[in-house]
């Protein structure tokens, strides 16, 4: 069944995190196709790529601005809050950036440095970006803020356990600004399964049996790529879920379901 594209953001403003690359250059470009007027492109290194994603987001007729940013520092995010703002602000946050610790394959591998890098990113980084993008927001008028998690928060994860630990702090953070932003803000976690991004792909497990391993057990019987996942994301932050904060979605194709 072919699917067709909703006009679920006609005028609205966004910032997609980490919009360079991968799912964050899908949502960029998912939320040009359903009307957005402007999206703000961030990217931390790659610069090549979110201007690429800029040109996608131009190509579906919305404006496109890139912004750079480390989200691990708070002087960087309040300088894109600022920046942000000062150009008319967003509607929109989707907080894409995170860090699967995707060279890992085992819990064995775990370093001091990988957990404080991965904390530092999903916890702290969504924070501070939900913290001041969030009130000034709810300043402005209001707003639907995304912060793509992960079903590690149902399943755990035994090969990157800093990483089920990082999204399971971001149910923290989604909850606890639901409340502090209300009603103005609302604030949800979208939790997708696996998705054959450019990173999950590299991972040598993937192809060594683990795909059809998941494949296996995930009752949908398909693997979606990021492009086929963006809708279901920006679900949260359309009208439609005017209703829903504070909460997650779990979009992994019933891999985490649970039995009776």
């Amino acid at each position: 069944m072919s699917q067709t594209i909703q006009r679920r953001f006609e005028g609205a403003r966004f910032l997609v995190t980490g919009a360079g690359t991968g799912f964050g250059a899908e949502l960029a470009a998912r939320a040009a196709q359903e009307g957005a007027a402007s999206v703000l492109v961030h990217y931390r290194s790659s610069s090549a790529g979110a201007e690429q994603t800029a040109r996608r987001v131009r190509d579906l007729g919305a404006e496109a601005t890139t912004i750079q940013g480390d989200i691990t520092s708070w002087d960087d995010i309040r300088r894109m809050a600022e920046e942000a703002f000062a150009a008319g602000g967003i509607d929109v946050l989707v907080n894409n950036v995170g860090d699967m610790a995707s060279g890992q394959a085992s819990w064995k591998e775990v370093t001091e440095e990988a957990i404080d890098h991965v904390l530092a990113v999903d916890i702290k980084g969504t924070m501070l970006m939900v913290h001041e993008f969030g009130q000034r927001m709810a300043e402005r008028g209001g707003g639907a803020i995304v912060n793509v998690g992960s079903t590690v928060i149902v399943r755990g994860s035994p090969r990157a356990p800093q990483y089920a630990a990082g999204k399971y702090g971001l149910l923290g953070i989604t909850k606890s600004y639901a409340k502090a932003l209300a009603p103005a803000v609302r604030v949800n976690t979208f939790a997708p399964g696996f998705m054959e991004t450019e990173a999950l792909l590299a991972r040598p497990e993937w192809l060594g049996g683990r795909r059809d391993d998941v494949l296996s057990n995930t009752p949908a019987g398909k693997i979606p790529g990021p492009a086929d996942m963006a809708g279901a994301a920006l679900f949260l932050a359309s009208d439609d879920a005017h209703h829903i904060t504070g909460g997650y979605l779990v979009a992994d194709g019933g891999y985490s379901m649970l039995g009776a």
